[in-house]
């Protein structure tokens, strides 16, 4: 089985449009973990993914004959752009079919190239199915995605660079997995070459098809897959990638979409590149690797896959990345209804930042917070002030996993109050640095009661808070002079129709 994809390998029809991507060292990633990592960019190819490889080396072996009736694919965006780029360069036109739930940027990259889209179903297999429906009706070809010896072959010479420029010391590749065809052709080429270099494969949690196929020792189609990694949203792994991987990949690794998250922004640190999901994924196995054989010195690979990412994911990306590599506690905590107890249990926190602060009166006796806390050890510096909380009689629960609270509750702690008298809502603006937020609090003091309170550091230079104040009508002065020293811009909100809807 080798022999023939070797054979293949070499032979692909990859460089008339693929480039030949480097191999970074990610000084970075290899300091923190205390390991030699290196990143393969395939995000640098001219369709920002390495799926052009495969499908340009397949549709440049067809014959002429079938290049003139047009070529159609189904895919989630890299492979469409890839053939759709191909297509182009080769005078071939081209239909691509896509999910319905395809990021609108690789949506565009397609036409921008050309080719027909069609939007069809909410997953890859559903456009796969309609695509193999038009080949019927309009006499097309199909280019699969991954499940063809021509596209594993034109995916394994990014194994065949790898060792190319990495001919030392190498312990391990880690490989995003999807279809398969990617890992595929690294593993052969790799098992023939270097057979004592471990092949691991990563998927996220939420698809993991080759890792269940493994299991269950034969391919099994998944009931349904998450799309926020859609580079890799297949539900049953290709035969042909199968049939390799179950004799030449060594290990797959399952990841978390927080993991994904955080992996993102450690290819960002290194490369100043965004990449999409599946484009980090590889990454965050490797990661999870290195922690779990808590291995020191070694030599590791991972392959930055692709970087069609549409920007407007980017914000959540960088809330959940923060807790996905534990630099994020999220707690809840009850704390007395009285003015200065905000302060109290900011000191108890001690010297951590604090991310976000949410609250909204509800009870005479006990006040509901939600926070974030900044973390510079971890786990274990989580669970140690948790405990300290719990030893000064703050009742505390962790919710840094608890995926409805990341998601929702963050975000709508508040609402209306009952018996909520003489309360002024304000919006401030302060300079963002450590401990701004419990300078603000000191400042208040205990001179009236907080009714409301919502903070969220998100690495802007300028820290917001919006806050609630019982403050007599008999006061009204003494908070005036109060706004005058502290200093900051502010903005009274009582008249907001927002405040009035939702909050009031």
């Amino acid at each position: 089985m080798l022999n023939h994809y070797i054979k293949k390998i070499l032979q692909a029809r990859v460089y008339d449009v693929a480039k030949k991507t480097p191999l970074d060292y990610a000084n970075t990633l290899s300091r923190r973990l205390n390991n030699h990592i290196w990143i393969k960019r395939e995000d640098m190819q001219p369709v920002f993914s390495f799926k052009l490889r495969g499908a340009y080396n397949k549709i440049a072996n067809l014959s002429p004959k079938i290049r003139a009736k047009g070529v159609i694919a189904a895919s989630a965006g890299n492979h469409a752009q890839g053939v759709a780029l191909s297509a182009a360069k080769l005078g071939i036109q081209a239909t691509i079919v896509m999910p319905k739930t395809t990021p609108e940027i690789k949506v565009i990259s397609v036409r921008n190239r050309g080719a027909e889209t069609i939007l069809h179903g909410s997953a890859y297999d559903d456009a796969s199915q309609y695509a193999q429906q038009l080949v019927k009706e309009r006499g097309l070809t199909y280019i699969p995605p991954y499940d063809d010896e021509e596209v594993i072959a034109g995916q394994g010479t990014v194994g065949m660079e790898i060792l190319q420029q990495h001919s030392g010391d190498l312990d391990a590749i880690f490989v995003p997995v999807g279809g398969g065809g990617l890992i595929a052709g690294i593993a052969a080429y790799f098992k023939y070459l270097r057979p004592e270099i471990k092949v691991i494969g990563v998927e996220p949690e939420d698809a993991p098809t080759l890792h269940a196929a493994l299991q269950a020792k034969e391919r099994v189609i998944l009931e349904q897959v998450g799309i926020f990694t859609d580079g890799v949203a297949v539900r049953q792994i290709g035969k042909l990638p199968f049939d390799i991987a179950r004799h030449y990949v060594d290990e797959v690794i399952l990841v978390t979409t927080d993991k994904i998250c955080a992996a993102i922004k450690d290819i960002f640190e290194d490369t100043r590149t965004i990449t999409e999901p599946a484009g980090a994924l590889a990454l965050a196995g490797l990661k999870q690797y290195a922690a779990r054989e808590n291995c020191q010195d070694k030599h590791l690979i991972t392959i930055a896959s692709g970087a069609n990412m549409n920007f407007d994911r980017l914000g959540y990306v960088a809330e959940r990345a923060e807790v996905g590599e534990h630099r994020e506690a999220l707690i809840t905590a009850a704390i007395p209804e009285r003015p200065g107890s905000f302060r109290e249990f900011c000191h108890a926190v001690g010297q951590r930042a604090i991310t976000e602060f949410n609250y909204r009166y509800n009870d005479k006796q006990l006040a509901h917070v939600f926070v974030g806390i900044r973390l510079q050890e971890g786990v274990a510096e989580k669970e140690k002030m948790i405990q300290k909380l719990r030893d000064k009689q703050y009742t505390v629960i962790d919710m840094t996993e608890n995926e409805m609270a990341k998601l929702h509750i963050r975000h709508m702690v508040g609402g209306h109050a009952q018996n909520v008298e003489n309360e002024r809502l304000l919006r401030f603006i302060f300079p963002e640095r450590p401990g701004a937020l419990l300078h603000f609090l000191n400042q208040i003091g205990q001179r009236w009661n907080i009714s409301l309170f919502h903070y969220r550091n998100n690495g802007a230079a300028f820290g917001r808070i919006l806050v609630g104040l019982q403050v007599l009508s008999t006061e009204q002065d003494e908070l005036q002079d109060f706004l005058n020293k502290l200093g900051y811009p502010y903005w009274s909100e009582n008249e907001n129709p927002a405040y009035k809807l939702f909050l009031g």
